[in-house]
């Protein structure tokens, strides 16, 4: 067996073209394109290493699966970036988010097809492995709450607010026996979800469906919840969460998570806080079990408001 000197272990992992031609592909069309995030896939890579790359590989590989796709998706990540990068750094001057209602946000963002098509849900889907806090987040999602779900002998799971598909996914290839079923009030979400649960070869196992749970409550009561990234986006985040605990099942988890101090086109709410949020789930009567809060980067200076990623595990 050959034997590992102190510079293998000590050499950060990089990205290989006959590894992860995907990954490769849109690190390239970041550098060609977007000099403000040409290295930044190569950054993570070293932070997370391999698992992050395949995991990244595989979603990028099955949902942009020709040059010209990824191209078009790192242009709508830059999009999505960018105009993240502008509002971030009017709220550090203002403290606030500019106003806004709910239906302002919906309208203006999840009803436009060709916005969330083009930029939101691709620059979305792509922050998710490309923010080192948003990635930490999925992290913490796996083993907090999949690992259990495993361990449970889980046999179905509810996402509301589902996104770009991402953690439905997750869920849905880690676990082969379970089941689920998604709700947004977005037909791009829907449909955007619904591609890549197909393109990963799951969504026989998945049904999504156009619905506000809190005026439309589904049933059954749901075991197991996931709902990612939804609170900020609404006018009375408290009385969502209770009706979130209305759809679950006695006994059953939830994973609900919340962007802080994060300004983006369709955050109203101003989380600054884990304990913001925290008070708002116990209010709408959850427990909390673990929860967990990553930083998108260090402040600029003392005082300098940084957008974080909390996510709790509450029944």
């Amino acid at each position: 067996m050959p034997s590992t000197t102190l510079a293998d272990r000590t050499t950060p992992f990089r990205l290989d073209r006959d590894v992860h031609p995907a990954l490769v592909s849109m690190t390239d069309a970041l550098r060609a394109n977007h000099r403000f995030a040409a290295d930044i896939a190569d950054r993570c890579a070293a932070l997370f290493g391999a698992r992050w790359a395949d995991e990244f590989e595989l979603v990028v590989a099955a949902l942009f699966p020709t040059p010209e796709a990824v191209a078009a998706a790192v242009k709508g990540y830059a999009a999505f970036a960018m105009q993240s990068m502008r509002l971030q750094a009017a709220f550090e001057v203002e403290g606030r988010y500019r106003p806004k209602t709910h239906g302002e946000a919906a309208s203006e963002v999840y009803f436009n097809e060709q916005h969330m098509m083009r930029e939101y849900l691709p620059g979305l889907l792509l922050s998710h492995f490309l923010w080192p806090h948003h990635y930490r987040q999925v992290q913490f999602f796996d083993s907090a709450f999949v690992d259990v779900m495993r361990m449970a002998g889980a046999s179905s799971f509810v996402e509301v607010g589902t996104g770009t598909g991402l953690y439905s996914g997750m869920l849905l290839r880690r676990l082969p026996a379970v089941r689920g079923t998604g709700f947004d009030i977005s037909p791009s979400s829907i449909r955007f979800t619904q591609d890549q649960l197909e393109a990963l070869g799951v969504g026989h196992r998945y049904e999504a469906q156009l619905r506000d749970v809190v005026a439309d409550p589904p049933g059954p009561l749901a075991e197991w919840l996931v709902c990612v990234e939804v609170l900020e986006h609404l006018d009375d985040p408290v009385a969502f969460l209770r009706g979130l605990r209305a759809t679950m099942a006695p006994g059953g988890r939830a994973f609900i998570t919340a962007a802080l101090n994060a300004a983006h086109a369709d955050h109203v709410h101003l989380y600054r806080s884990h304990d913001d949020v925290l008070a708002h789930l116990v209010e709408a009567g959850f427990t909390l079990e673990q929860s967990f809060v990553g930083a998108a980067y260090r402040p600029s200076g003392p005082g300098v408001p940084v957008p974080l990623a909390a996510a709790f595990v509450v029944h």
